[in-house]
């Protein structure tokens, strides 16, 4: 989690100021994923026991604690990556990443028209999130490539355009159940060598 603060003093900060700044985005985070994408910064405030004013010294707009919402999200689930090939097989991982990937944007739902205004400016904040979440990505495969679970001849990043089109139909009746299927799809398509003594991915 980034811990520098918001006025970009480049300095961490101080256990209380950090304590607070985690208040507001569980606050923030609750509110956007139950849907209330227009909570007002006061309510957020009360609801992470601060007021108005703690929270602008760490957020100086509600776009930027939308940021910063998003951005933790991110973080964690990357940060899963290496734990999973800890206690996975590699392969294994790479679909229990895919299956928290769903997840993520299932969460994201609530989100959706406070981060659509977010995306539609272009922030720099989704651009690095792709860019994560690809580097993750690119660790699973490459250890499950290495362990002879996966092909290796196609690229992270055109895994997680994919994975991305699944997530981005999240707001389609019974889009959660379907998504798991096409993950499975997909990670047959991933253990097919296409060697011309294989009819099919291996067992």
């Amino acid at each position: 989690m980034d811990t520098s603060d918001s006025a970009a003093s480049g300095r961490p900060l101080r256990a209380h100021a950090l304590r607070n700044r985690n208040a507001l985005l569980t606050a923030a985070r609750e509110a956007f994923t139950a849907g209330e994408v227009n909570v007002r910064i006061e309510e957020i405030a009360r609801r992470a026991g601060v007021g108005v004013g703690t929270l602008y010294r760490h957020f100086e707009t509600r776009e930027a604690l939308i940021e910063a919402v998003y951005r933790e999200r991110v973080d964690d689930l990357c940060a899963t990556a290496p734990h999973l090939l800890a206690t996975l097989t590699p392969y294994e991982a790479l679909r229990a990443f895919l299956e928290q990937l769903i997840a993520h944007a299932a969460e994201s739902r609530g989100m959706a028209v406070a981060l659509q205004t977010l995306m539609d400016g272009r922030s720099a904040v989704f651009a690095q999130a792709r860019t994560d979440m690809v580097e993750a990505i690119a660790t699973l495969m490459t250890a499950a490539a290495k362990a002879g679970a996966i092909r290796a001849d196609i690229a992270p990043r055109t895994f997680f355009l994919a994975m991305g089109g699944i997530c981005s139909s999240h707001d389609q009746p019974g889009w959660e159940a379907e998504s798991h299927t096409v993950v499975r799809l997909l990670l047959d398509g991933l253990r097919y060598t296409g060697r011309d003594d294989e009819t099919g991915p291996p067992p």
